[in-house]
């Protein structure tokens, strides 16, 4: 039995550790936290000192048995978990429930996961601190009496099924006040003016005039004024200049950067990012410092003087910014700086790559630069033309890499000026003047979202990946969909002597990607901003941070800040509940011609709809739902009446009704019980019986059987994950190796039995019978599976000894509770 027994959080950790230690070390993962507060109750004592009630899930009490006991047979034992608070506490309960000795326990950290960083640990281990473990009991219990005294509120006032947090309900109202400014704005138009111009050897290159023009009227009177005019060169200034690498990252420039370069998610960054870090490849990835070890810095220089020369080398220390950076971390850099490009899988290559030229980057020279700025006469009028040029004279830094940034104006980049002289003539070529409209703010991106967080001093590293991904899992903000709308504008041009107008059009108002609110999202801030003032507050919430900081220092007590955020909280949360009304978000737009009755939207019990009456009439109000596309916010009143029209019945076909309607996913036809999309651009108003049995024939000749195999049917389709063919229930893909359109029987059979022999490497256990069987999943996983009912199995659980009763019993829990059916009411 090995005297040292070593628990890190995460098994992916564990192995890599594993490597670097003798076999006097035993190291197993504890999946994260062992306690937590309980799911189904407050579990904070308010009366006596906001004492958290912690528990150790069932799913965790295996594991936490076999962790006490090999504890218990260990000489010493190690708690290896992350370098931050989370770990900190993670560490803290895996002492509390294990009761493990203090005598024989070592707190140890790292910022990497290489052996030369375990053994310096090792070589200096410490205590828990508690003042980390408080930090987080602090964050932990003030965001669950937020979420647990707010959310009943919204359930009682707007929908059952809601809920707030503390960071994510102030990260919503950044992103609906972003939209409202953007509704609210009113674009204002004026003429850019730019021109291109040609020396006398023959060289073109293009500048502007630095004013613009309120009216077309005024643009095309300057235009004409340089008509027949000669052009010179009224002055030249040439200036050094030179521009300093970016800092190395940190959680949040790294999420921005992956952004705007790798097009990755916030949460798809910290993944792959946890990957390299359990690999030992780069250094932990929560982190606000942008700091560099000595170790590093000095690991940095060699590989620059190896790859680039000694010009190349400037080493720097930087210094961060941010509000209650800790700056003991280090930034996230590559553990070798020699390991440029390390066999990985895409997403993580891609990843290692940034971070490693990044860091490399911050320690190069500056960039050597020229630049030069011409300005331009005209013999006709006294406006001076202007043009901007830049020479890299010496590349430094940028020969590995250049920040990217979240400017969307799309400037034109300086380059190059061909050389001139005071005096020299100029031939016009052109001048163009351009009709262009001020922008509204621009929507929120994920990675502008955390730009904003962090500026803002709300929430922490930790926290930006989880906060983005649960307000779209709540429905309170989407990824936009909308590429744009078309907008007119003018242009001028003088060439040849004469002025020539033209209207161009340009696409604005892309949403593609950007973060939206939603219609409950709206109503939801709306009514948390009415109601719950100091909680939204910006400024609240980061003073919420900087205590959370103070504690983590040791300079605050955390049950002293809960007991005064309590006394002012909970009393406001009761008068509220008490108090308020209802909100729904209701517009009213109008009268309904037929009926005289009122027409207004409103949040429903299953989302934004039209409402014509009340529910004051005698006749019962009519409802329609509002397309995936509309807002209750923008929704006119004519939009609204032709709702009403859906479902649109189009004839009988084959002996099965058709009609057109809209569900969640679009428009669509249904026909009998089948449902087939419209294609992009088409519309459940306009399309007509015709084109809905060239759509059904089109499906029929899509599900018609292209083989038979074992006596059962073989049909094809195209899914959101590419072609397959379907047989015996089970849904094949179809890869590029196959030529789809004209599969052979050879084909079919080769692709079935390959599926086939899978699904039985996947499968476990079975008992055919009661339908009920066990198989292999993603990660090292396990599934009980019995129809569409899923249940996955603890990662400690040995999945080839599960009984039928224990899987039993783990379904029944999962499956759905059958609603009893209540009679109706009779209406009065």
């Amino acid at each position: 039995m090995p005297k040292n027994l070593v628990i890190v959080e995460s098994p992916a950790k564990a192995k890599t550790i594993e490597r670097f230690l003798g076999k006097e070390f035993q190291v197993e993962s504890s999946f994260g936290h062992i306690a937590d507060l309980p799911s189904k109750e407050l579990g904070v004592d308010v009366e006596n000192d906001f004492k958290p009630k912690y528990t150790v899930d069932k799913e965790k009490k295996a594991l936490v048995k076999k962790l006490k006991d090999l504890a218990k047979k260990a000489e010493t034992i190690w708690l290896a978990s992350d370098e931050d608070r989370e770990g900190e506490a993670i560490s803290w309960h895996l002492a509390e429930e294990l009761g493990l000795d203090k005598n024989k326990t070592k707190r140890i950290v790292f910022n990497s996961i290489t052996k030369s960083a375990i053994q310096k640990a090792i070589e200096n281990p410490r205590d828990i601190n508690y003042n980390l473990v408080n930090a987080q009991q602090a964050r932990r219990v003030l965001d669950r009496l937020v979420g647990y005294e707010l959310s009943p509120v919204l359930w009682k006032k707007i929908k059952p099924g809601l809920s707030a947090g503390r960071v994510q309900s102030v990260a919503v109202r950044l992103i609906v006040e972003r939209e409202r400014e953007i509704e609210g704005f009113t674009p204002e138009a004026s003429f850019r003016i730019k021109a291109e111009f040609k020396t006398d050897g023959g060289n073109v290159f293009a500048a502007k005039l630095n004013k613009t023009f309120p009216t077309k009227e005024a643009a095309e009177k300057f235009l004409e004024e340089n008509i027949g005019a000669d052009f010179s060169v009224s002055d030249l200034a040439k200036k050094p200049a030179k521009k300093s690498p970016a800092a190395p990252f940190t959680t949040s420039t790294l999420q921005q950067e992956a952004s705007r370069k790798l097009y990755f998610s916030v949460s798809r960054t910290m993944q792959v990012a946890q990957r390299l870090y359990e690999a030992g490849l780069i250094t932990y990835m929560r982190t606000d410092s942008v700091n560099l070890s000595n170790e590093a810095i000095a690991a940095a220089k060699d590989a620059i003087l190896d790859n680039y020369g000694k010009e190349y080398s400037q080493t720097r220390n930087f210094t961060g910014k941010s509000k209650g950076a800790q700056e003991a971390h280090e930034a996230i850099r590559p553990t070798d700086m020699k390991l440029q490009s390390p066999q990985l899988e895409r997403d993580q290559a891609k990843l290692y790559e940034l971070i490693w030229k990044r860091t490399l980057a911050s320690q190069m020279s500056d960039a050597q630069l020229e630049r030069t700025n011409v300005k331009i006469k005209a013999s006709t009028h006294n406006e001076e033309f202007s043009a901007n040029g830049e020479v890299v004279k010496f590349d430094g830094f940028l020969k590995v890499y250049l920040e990217g940034t979240d400017d969307e104006d799309g400037e034109e980049q300086e380059g190059m000026l061909p050389a001139m002289n005071v005096g020299d003539p100029l031939q016009n070529v052109y001048i163009s003047a351009t009709e262009r409209f001020t922008r509204p703010p621009y929507r929120f991106t994920e990675a502008s979202l955390v730009k904003k967080l962090e500026e803002l001093g709300i929430g922490r590293p930790s926290t930006y990946a989880p906060t983005i991904s649960t307000i779209q899992n709540r429905g309170y903000v989407e990824k936009g969909t909308v590429e744009g709308t078309e907008r007119k504008y003018a242009q001028l041009v003088l060439e040849n002597g004469k002025v020539s107008d033209s209207q161009l059009t340009e696409t604005v108002g892309s949403e593609k990607g950007k973060i939206v609110p939603t219609d409950i999202g709206m109503i939801v801030n709306d009514f948390l901003v009415t109601h719950f003032t100091q909680i939204l507050d910006y400024n609240f919430t980061a003073q919420v941070e900087e205590d959370f900081d103070e504690i983590a220092s040791g300079d605050e007590d955390w049950q002293e800040m809960m007991k005064n955020f309590y006394k002012d909280f909970h009393p406001n949360v009761l008068e509220v509940e008490e108090n308020a009304e209802r909100a729904s978000g209701e517009r009213v737009l109008g009268t309904d011609p037929k009926s005289g009755r009122q027409v207004s939207v409103r949040l429903g019990r299953f989302g934004p709809m039209v409402q014509i009456g009340t529910v004051d009439d005698e006749e019962k109000p009519e409802f329609a739902s509002l397309l995936p596309d509309q807002s209750i916010g923008t929704i006119t009143f004519e939009e609204a009446m032709t709702l009403f029209e859906l479902p649109r019945k189009l004839g009988v076909y084959e002996g099965e009704e058709v009609e057109a309607n809209v569900g969640r996913y679009g428009p669509y036809v249904r026909f009998g019980k089948k449902f087939i999309s419209l294609a992009k651009g088409e519309s459940a108003f306009d399309v007509d019986m015709d084109r809905a049995i060239e759509l059904i024939k089109e499906k029929q000749k899509a599900d018609a059987p292209i083989a038979t195999y074992e006596g059962k049917d073989v049909t094809k389709g195209k899914g959101r994950f590419g072609p397959f063919i379907k047989w015996d229930g089970m849904f094949i893909n179809v890869n590029k190796k196959y030529d789809f359109d004209n599969l052979s029987d050879g084909d079919i059979a080769e692709l079935i039995e390959a599926k086939k022999k899978k699904e039985a490497e996947k499968l476990v256990q079975e008992w055919p019978e009661e339908k009920i069987r066990i198989e292999k999943a993603r990660w090292g996983r396990h599934n009980i599976i019995k129809g569409r009912v899923k249940v996955e199995l603890s990662k400690d659980v040995d999945a080839t000894k599960v009984t039928l009763e224990e899987a039993q019993a783990l379904l029944e829990k999962k499956a759905p509770k059958k609603k009893a059916k209540t009679k109706a009411k009779a209406k009065k």
